[in-house]
């Protein structure tokens, strides 16, 4: 059974109405005892609670408002913005090259937290002013601290409660950074399926690399810098629970969209890996953008190439 992680369990969300939802600590506990981590059962049973056991939401809020603060430290620190400028300004530039529309484009970062790579793209402008940039997720907390961190930061970006593949405006890319993993078996593949129906040109989601060591280096960065246990659990968690290649790259690989990995396991080095993006293109896109990657682009592999090296 793959580890569960303690924030996907103490907030819920209608998925139609968008509503919170209460959640029970005790329900969250016993599912984390019946995964057999009875150390995340603890962190959830330090956690508040009404009388009748409901969690306190306000202080939920403001925990994962803390979590992901740290979380945004650490994209900092690894630089997470130029990593994904590297594959994200290469794959604009052949988008321009091949489409007819002269613009705007729309870039929608898929559970976006507090919205640092949105943040971040908007106050370096790496993509140019002829992109438009919004952060959505499902926690109204989250996506209303992102709004209010980019007002305060004068920042051109925008940020909306609700789901990523249905907003009254169609994306030209999907982006993400650290959300494939909580995604398992049929959600994974819806999650592919409705970009791949969209009108969407191309998505990028970078997650974690499910190399032996991922969940050794997760434990030893969370624990020098995350302070609360729920973040530095949720942190090793993430890296156990990464997709491998070949499962991404079957899961994105539909009608309509040429699936690529960027940097698979195996041709990097596993103590300097943390996160390499699935890429989808449409198929008259993957050219140019091999063109704009340059001699990067030698780092980027289709379904075929793993097929090959399993042989």
């Amino acid at each position: 059974m793959h580890q569960l992680e303690i924030s996907d369990l103490i907030t819920a969300v209608d998925p139609h109405s968008g509503h919170r939802l209460p959640v029970r600590r005790a329900k969250v506990i016993k599912q984390l005892r019946a995964s057999g981590d009875e150390r995340a059962a603890g962190i959830v049973a330090g956690l508040p609670a009404d009388q009748d056991g409901v969690l306190d939401p306000h202080a939920v809020d403001r925990l994962l408002i803390s979590v992901h603060t740290e979380l945004q430290r650490l994209s900092e620190e690894l630089r997470i913005g130029e990593r994904l400028i590297h594959v994200l300004g290469p794959l604009f530039t052949a988008i321009r090259a091949t489409t007819r529309q002269s613009g705007p484009y729309c870039l929608v970062d898929v559970g976006c937290g507090l919205g640092y790579l949105v943040r971040w793209l908007a106050a370096t402008n790496a993509l140019g002013a002829d992109v438009e940039l919004i952060g959505v997720d499902l926690d109204a907390t989250l996506v209303g601290e992102a709004e209010r961190l980019a007002h305060a930061e004068g920042l051109n970006c925008h940020f909306i409660h609700g789901n990523a593949f249905d907003l009254p405006k169609a994306a030209t890319v999907y982006v993400s950074t650290g959300v494939l993993h909580h995604f398992r078996g049929p959600a994974l593949a819806k999650f592919f399926h409705a970009q791949a129906t969209s009108p969407a040109q191309a998505f990028c989601h970078f997650d974690i690399a499910a190399t032996r060591l991922a969940p050794i280096g997760a434990w030893i960065f969370h624990r020098a810098r995350m302070r609360h246990p729920l973040g530095r659990h949720d942190g090793v968690a993430s890296a156990r629970r990464a997709h491998s290649d070949e499962t991404l790259l079957r899961a994105a690989d539909l009608p309509g969209i040429r699936p690529l990995l960027y940097e698979p396991r195996g041709a990097v080095n596993p103590f300097c890996t943390t996160l390499r993006p699935v890429i989808g293109v449409r198929p008259q896109l993957e050219e140019p953008l091999r063109r704009a990657l340059g001699r990067a682009a030698r780092r980027l592999v289709g379904p075929e190439h793993l097929a090959e090296a399993a042989r």
